[in-house]
């Protein structure tokens, strides 16, 4: 018998392997934040939550440093404003919680980063509809088969595991590339 811990790292190995096909669209949405920061812009990013920690890891890596000192990226999570969350929440609906939000703070050419390990969050899907009406440009950090989100964002990146711990591993790795590819492009990594 197989310790959990084996089994999970076996699962986690076997689905890293199968990440190879995702490069071009990995590729794709580094150069689209990057571009946003360049023309002035900002990236916000909403997930609910491990998704949610998941977005405030992602948008701390941008305003703080991801591997080297450099100058703050304009970067917010749209999950860590508990009064804004809660009153949206109760006012209106859960699933206006991040759309809401991105109405008052975004503008054309800015990014939203939405992470769905299901791909089918409503909260998450009402922001990037709000987004594509505001000219904001989405990418789906997506599970599974992406769900309704990957047909509606600009780009989906899509972990093709049905395993929710393993979608959020995979998840982190490729937010991880992402900052790291957005520090390449604006010429910040070192």
């Amino acid at each position: 018998m197989s310790s959990l811990f084996l089994t999970n790292l076996d699962e986690h190995l076997a689905l890293f392997a199968a990440l190879h096909p995702l490069e071009a669209e990995i590729e794709a949405a580094g150069e689209a934040m990057a571009r946003c920061l360049r023309d002035g812009g900002k990236i916000m990013f909403c997930g609910n939550g491990g998704s949610a920690a998941d977005a405030q890891h992602l948008a701390a890596e941008l305003t703080g440093r991801f591997i080297k000192d450099r100058r703050p990226l304009a970067a917010i999570a749209l999950t860590t404003d508990t009064s804004a969350l809660t009153s949206i929440g109760n006012d209106y609906a859960f699933n206006e919680v991040f759309s809401r939000p991105l109405r008052g703070l975004a503008r054309r050419g800015d990014c939203l980063v939405a992470i769905s390990t299901s791909g089918n969050s409503g909260n998450v899907k009402q922001a990037v509809l709000a987004a594509t009406e505001l000219g904001v440009i989405s990418i789906g950090l997506l599970g599974r088969d992406g769900g309704a989100l990957k047909s509606i964002c600009d780009q989906a990146i899509v972990v093709p595991s049905p395993v929710t711990a393993r979608i959020q591993e995979a998840h982190i790795l490729i937010g991880h590339t992402l900052c790291g590819l957005v520090e390449r492009a604006l010429g910040i990594d070192g």
